[in-house]
């Protein structure tokens, strides 16, 4: 049998302390599969002490990641710090320099230093993997760059992050509000005290960063994305979402259009009998429109300490069996430059939930704007008055009611064009929510 594959770990946080078990108990099934053994020979973490459920006696410790880098006697080294910045940024760059390969599930430092960081495993004659920094246990990176590497894709899309669409899921089966659901998540860990990253987009942005440059060949660039969160999201939407044979989903899609590579995130509409609207609680799932193939749709836990752990020891365990693929499924220097699409040109079918006056030539008026931008509806619904109040009130003294219009496909500058000239006209009390139908291929 080949010679061993020393591992360094650096942070024996959840995940960490996961990937640590799973190379230490599981040592001899692991040799089996990858042909050679898989030692964990050095490790840093904050607190030597602590009891993570794992023996590391005979592993070394180091103060830093930096130092771990360093560490003449590792062959891979493997980054779950976390964080954009130093030390993950630091450590990854200085063992990438020196040859070694890395594995890491950061998705916030491969968004933002991705790039420069494949250039130095490229130069460096080393591998550079990933597959934890997207969906957790879905081998999305394997089937991209590998698995599907033959194929042309005309749209990828998913729910990439769990705290959304478990909140989101529990607001539609228990009747809560939004910021119910948010604090429920908090309370179970599935989101931090400050939940910005998540439920604003942000998480997702930089997930389909990576995405996106696998499927299409593009450069890596989370500025590229028109960005959304699930915030405004009320009962009141996913009702009518439900009644018009729709669930709300946040997703990150990636799609190829006449002017280049569309990017975006923010709340959808999907098809009900769809397969990723069936996918609730903190899974994840991504869909891939692959030309000549019918779409695929991949599903499993997109976070956690076991799930994240399998993608990790699994990128290691190609590592030790000699498989080393381009990180991005290409060399750097073919991939193409993007920009941010700008969302006006978007065309899709949308939703639009208005809260308008009950006085005379309301709807003939919302009607005439809509179709001075070429807008066709699809369905039109409004409420009767005995509903629970809606919104703020009406300063002018006349109770609004809810009209819900779905669109067929038109373009999102023309969307906001009506809805400016429905709100100048004065017929509506607030501004109208306005979510983005994803349609099934």
């Amino acid at each position: 049998m080949a010679a061993a594959l020393k591992v360094g770990l650096a942070g024996l946080g959840t995940v960490g302390a996961a990937v640590a078990r799973m190379i230490v108990d599981d040592r001899e099934a692991l040799a089996g599969r990858c042909g050679r053994p898989v030692d964990l020979v050095a490790v840093c973490a904050r607190d030597k002490a602590k009891n993570r459920g794992v023996a590391l006696d005979g592993v070394r410790w180091h103060d830093d990641a930096l130092a771990l880098a360093r560490d003449p006697d590792i062959d891979v080294f493997v980054e779950l710090i976390g964080g954009e910045g130093d030390p993950a940024h630091s450590a990854v760059r200085t063992a990438l320099a020196q040859g070694k390969s890395v594995v890491t599930a950061n998705k916030a430092l491969l968004a933002r230093h991705g790039l420069d960081l494949v250039q130095s495993a490229e130069e460096h004659n080393a591998s550079l993997n990933f597959e934890a920094a997207i969906g957790g246990a879905i081998p999305i990176v394997k089937t991209l760059r590998e698995g599907l590497l033959g194929n042309s894709f005309a749209r990828v899309y998913g729910i990439l992050n769990g705290t959304c669409n478990y909140i989101l899921s529990r607001m539609e089966r228990d009747r809560l509000s939004f910021a119910e659901c948010l604090k429920d998540a908090q309370n179970l860990g599935y989101a931090e005290a400050d939940p910005t990253f998540d439920i604003e987009g942000f998480d997702t942005a930089q997930k389909l960063s990576l995405l996106a440059s696998l499927a299409f060949g593009t450069r890596i660039d989370p500025d590229a994305i028109y960005v959304e969160g699930i915030s405004s999201i009320t009962l009141a939407d996913l009702d009518a979402a439900d009644e018009l044979g729709y669930r709300v989903k946040l997703l990150g899609v990636a799609m190829r259009t006449e002017t280049g590579i569309e990017q975006r995130v923010h709340p959808t509409m999907v098809p009900k009998d769809s397969e990723i609207a069936q996918v609730m609680g903190v899974t994840n799932a991504i869909t891939m429109d692959i030309d000549g193939v019918n779409p695929i749709t991949l599903v499993g836990p997109g976070a956690g300490g076991a799930a994240t752990a399998s993608a990790v020891v699994s990128d290691i365990a190609d590592i030790a069996r000699g498989v080393r693929v381009a990180p991005l499924g290409r060399p750097l220097a073919t991939l193409a430059d993007t920009k941010k699409e700008p969302m006006q040109r978007h065309e899709g079918g949308y939703y639009m939930r208005m809260l308008a006056r009950d006085r005379p030539g309301t709807a003939a008026t919302i009607a005439t704007r809509l179709a001075e931008q070429n807008i066709s509806l699809e369905s039109i619904v409004q409420r009767h008055r005995g509903g629970r109040p809606q919104g703020g009130g009406d300063p002018k003294g006349v109770v609004p009611v809810p009209v819900i219009l779905v669109t067929y496909a038109t373009t999102e500058d023309a969307v906001r064009r009506a809805i400016a000239a429905v709100e100048a006209d004065g017929v509506i009390a607030e501004a109208p929510q306005l979510i983005r139908i994803e349609k099934n291929r």
